[in-house]
């Protein structure tokens, strides 16, 4: 069995997490609190969520993570949940992870005005206004790690989803731009870019045969990469061995072509 790193930094540290009730974002959750962070999570999926909160318990960890159940298309209550998980985490959040996403497929032909809306609203306005929440608690704090979970499916040029390749593609902006908004406070700014991770959803909803076989042939490495894997590099951001990284993509694809 694989053993990772431990990071002291995150002993303690207050973690906010979008979309941790099942997928990548369930495993980035678990990973930090394997860490001794101080972690909660915002989602719409009470009953993934659950799931999440009784594998953590599990694992008797040093604190146990503190749900909230968000629409986070609704900008109101997203905020409202950050100032109620720095109450009860006791202090600003630290670090935040804006991962919650929705990659439905759908063709260029059937997007209608009010979809298109969604999508955006769905994949990326929700991450700015989650950075607006936290980052004066981390400029007080001159220290802050932002982690926004974008995807290579843009750069893939994957055209079976275009309103979320598109809003994806526009999470690097919001990194480039905020990295250099906040680095004078300390504040750091990366995103992370999954390739096809191995989630109960990808395996139920949208894998095939063929799917897998042709993203294998893309891979460098010929393997799944599950979420588990993903979420070290996330562990890494927000800890002070990252502390120089800062308006960077980092890829985590197996090494995709």
């Amino acid at each position: 069995m694989t053993e990772y790193a431990s990071y002291p930094s995150l002993l303690d540290r207050t973690v906010f997490i979008t979309g941790g009730a099942d997928g990548i974002g369930s495993g980035i959750v678990e990973e930090f609190v394997r860490q001794g962070s101080k972690v909660g999570f915002a989602d719409i999926n009470v009953e993934k969520a659950t799931e999440t909160l009784s594998r953590c318990a599990a694992l008797e960890p040093r604190h146990l993570p503190v749900f909230y159940e968000v629409d986070l298309v609704d900008v109101e209550a997203l905020t409202s949940a950050v100032g109620q998980a720095e109450a009860d985490c006791g202090g600003p959040i630290a670090v935040l992870v804006n991962n919650a996403a929705s990659d439905d497929r759908h063709t260029w032909q059937e997007m209608t005005a009010e979809y298109w809306d969604d999508r955006l609203n769905t994949n990326l306005r929700h991450y700015f206004f989650a950075l607006q929440a936290v980052a004066p608690g981390m400029i007080e704090a001159q220290n802050g790690s932002i982690i926004n979970i974008g995807s290579s499916s843009y750069m893939m040029q994957e055209d079976f989803f275009p309103g979320y390749a598109i809003a994806k593609s526009g999470v690097e902006g919001i990194t480039r731009t905020m990295a250099r908004t906040f680095g004078a406070d300390n504040v750091r700014v990366n995103t992370v870019l999954p390739g096809w991770v191995a989630t109960e959803r990808q395996l139920t909803k949208w894998w095939s045969e063929e799917g897998e076989a042709g993203t294998l042939s893309d891979q460098a490495i010929k393997r799944r990469i599950y979420p588990k894997e993903f979420a070290q590099m996330v562990l890494f951001l927000a800890a002070d061995d990252g502390a120089a990284c800062t308006a960077q993509q980092f890829l985590v694809d197996g090494g995709r072509r």
